[in-house]
């Protein structure tokens, strides 16, 4: 008989296979990342229909199979109903979801990343109708704690050139940081100039030297290397800084609604960067926001 294990998770995507059979997704607490089939699921008079729907979290009886694994046995622990009912919710469920997908591990517990998931998808799944930019408000919130979980959230208290605290100037309303994805973070405007005329000056310097090396017939000459050219993705206002910095807090206010997309944005390319793929699953974001009228910021 092949051998059976119990686990806890939560689906995460689901396809068909065969004629009534779904597979299944499933981030489980005890061993990571699984893939198991759902036999009859398609069936509507199916147990195991509803509970191989997406965002389900079940207590499952798994077979473990050649090339894989069964699901025998389901029971249905906790359900988020309120995301399949509102389509900016489940964007950004199934968003979150994909960039789960690429962080888990296989065959190793993944109780933080579960806790994780489960609390913003719960927090998601709370949010008033009609709110749209609270949900990209706590998708972006989610997508930092995520990179924090895995240990490449960008820096954004510092800059990353001088290592010197940043904070927004709100006096100013032309005040601007800079954001550049491979480096990691924010980047002051003004270090960041800096290391741009440093780099000038010392290519300048290996001009010279190499001129002065071909006047005198010599066969080599010292080079100075400068510092790789550090490009920015992106410039951000102090409004925009400023909910970056609350996204590694428990909490975000929720304000400046517009601004959320601005912060989306960098987030996504940030986590395309990591992951070398395109989240699919934001072109349904894309689409969603770009029918919306713009939003009154919220308090």
């Amino acid at each position: 008989m092949s051998r059976t294990y119990k686990a806890i998770g939560i689906n995460l995507k689901s396809m068909p296979l065969g004629e009534s059979d779904r597979l299944i997704t499933i981030l489980t607490r005890e061993y990571g990342l699984i893939k198991a089939v759902a036999p009859g699921a398609r069936k509507h008079n199916s147990s195991l229909s509803g509970r191989s729907s997406l965002f389900v979290v079940n207590e499952l009886l798994i077979a473990q199979g050649k090339s894989l694994d069964k699901i025998t046995q389901a029971e249905t622990i906790e359900t988020y109903p309120r995301l399949s009912k509102d389509l900016g919710k489940l964007a950004a469920s199934q968003y979150m979801a994909e960039i789960v997908i690429c962080q888990a591990l296989s065959e190793q517990p993944q109780e933080e990343l579960f806790c994780l998931l489960s609390e913003h998808l719960t927090r998601l799944e709370q949010l008033p109708s009609n709110s749209e930019y609270l949900v990209l408000a706590n998708l972006s919130h989610a997508i930092f704690h995520l990179l924090a979980l895995a240990g490449i959230a960008p820096q954004v208290q510092a800059c990353q050139l001088s290592q010197k605290p940043i904070t927004p100037d709100f006096d100013n309303p032309n005040w601007q940081v800079g954001f550049s994805i491979p480096a990691g973070g924010t980047v002051s405007l003004s270090a960041w100039e800096k290391s741009q005329a440093k780099n000038k000056e010392v290519a300048m310097q290996n001009a010279i030297a190499a001129k002065n090396a071909v006047v005198a017939e010599s066969t080599s000459y010292y080079q100075i290397h400068p510092r790789s050219q550090l490009q920015l993705t992106t410039r951000f206002n102090a409004t925009e800084l400023a909910l970056l910095q609350q996204l590694a807090t428990a909490e975000i206010s929720q304000k400046s609604a517009s601004s959320w997309l601005t912060i989306e944005q960098i987030l996504r390319q940030y986590v395309e960067y990591h992951i070398d793929r395109p989240i699919r699953s934001a072109a349904l974001i894309d689409s969603y926001f770009a029918f919306l009228p713009p939003s009154v910021p919220q308090q």
